[in-house]
């Protein structure tokens, strides 16, 4: 059966997807939707082989090595599954006792982003990781499918940090912009944050309609029933949330993402890349 408003973890086999479990739990009770935990398996045919091929020669060589290469990738294939297999219950079994009734698991093989792009249409909220398997061994910071992979989506997309604590506080960082106030609207009719208190701050260059466009973000936000303070703070919009978020006891920033083109980002950097990076906590992203 399908879900038009299940959240969909994306987990790798890493420890952070502990923590993306703990979150889509958390938002799959709130939202009372369906949660499913979907592994993708990415073939890497580059992926050096044990055995040394290189002097097969001799009658049938080429149609023996194909052979090799083909029963040693179905093995590789299947050990893949079983590892996923045992991986993905070990996860159904942290979301059942968080409260969940029936999380999915789902395995397969592909791209992340295609995969998860095919995923979209029944998904009310992505849950993933801001780091994930290859990050563990770098220490990047920013794992290298975040950017990728929230590009290539529109729903909205909560990507979380190591450790999990149950967010009392949300924050929009509200440019005035159509993204941004799509957000608001989301957020006033949405079960996810009722109850939470969602501080509005508008910050960076500003027009001559901030002041009204924040008033209009704050109306709508308490027309629903939210207590929603706002602030309205010119200057650099990374340190002025940094700051806003620890003073405040924010435990999770709301904001949009990735409004420009790569390649403005190839020139210019991205502001959304330097926000998650500054950002300790988890972050909704808005598309």
């Amino acid at each position: 059966m399908k879900h038009e408003n299940k959240v969909l973890a994306c987990v790798d086999q890493s420890h952070f997807a502990d923590y993306v479990a703990d979150y889509a739990a958390w938002a799959a009770r709130r939202m009372h939707a369906p949660l499913e935990l979907l592994h993708v398996i990415d073939r890497h045919p580059e992926v050096a082989m044990a055995a040394d091929h290189s002097g097969a020669i001799g009658f049938d060589a080429q149609e023996q090595l194909l052979s090799e290469l083909s029963d040693e990738d179905a093995s590789r294939s299947k050990a893949a599954r079983e590892q996923g297999r045992i991986f993905l219950n070990r996860l159904r079994e942290r979301a059942l006792a968080a409260g969940v009734e029936a999380p999915d698991v789902r395995q397969r093989y592909g791209h992340l982003e295609e995969t998860l792009a095919e995923q979209e249409d029944d998904v009310g909220l992505f849950v993933l990781g801001r780091r994930g398997e290859s990050a563990e061994a770098t220490q990047r910071d920013l794992g290298r499918n975040v950017e990728s992979v929230v590009r290539s989506l529109h729903k909205p997309i909560l990507t979380v940090t190591e450790g999990f604590t149950e967010p009392r506080r949300a924050m929009i960082a509200f440019d005035g912009g159509i993204v941004t106030r799509r957000g608001v609207e989301m957020i006033a009719r949405s079960p996810l944050f009722k109850g939470l208190p969602v501080h509005l701050l508008m910050s960076g260059k500003q027009g001559q309609d901030a002041a009204s466009q924040l008033e209009w973000a704050r109306r709508t936000l308490e027309a629903a029933g939210f207590e929603a303070p706002a602030s309205l703070v010119p200057g650099d919009a990374e340190s002025i949330i940094a700051r806003t978020v620890q003073e405040r006891g924010i435990d999770l920033l709301i904001m949009g993402a990735y409004s420009h083109s790569p390649l403005r980002k190839l020139l210019f950097g991205s502001k959304t890349s330097d926000l998650l990076r500054s950002a300790k906590i988890p972050t909704l992203l808005l598309r």
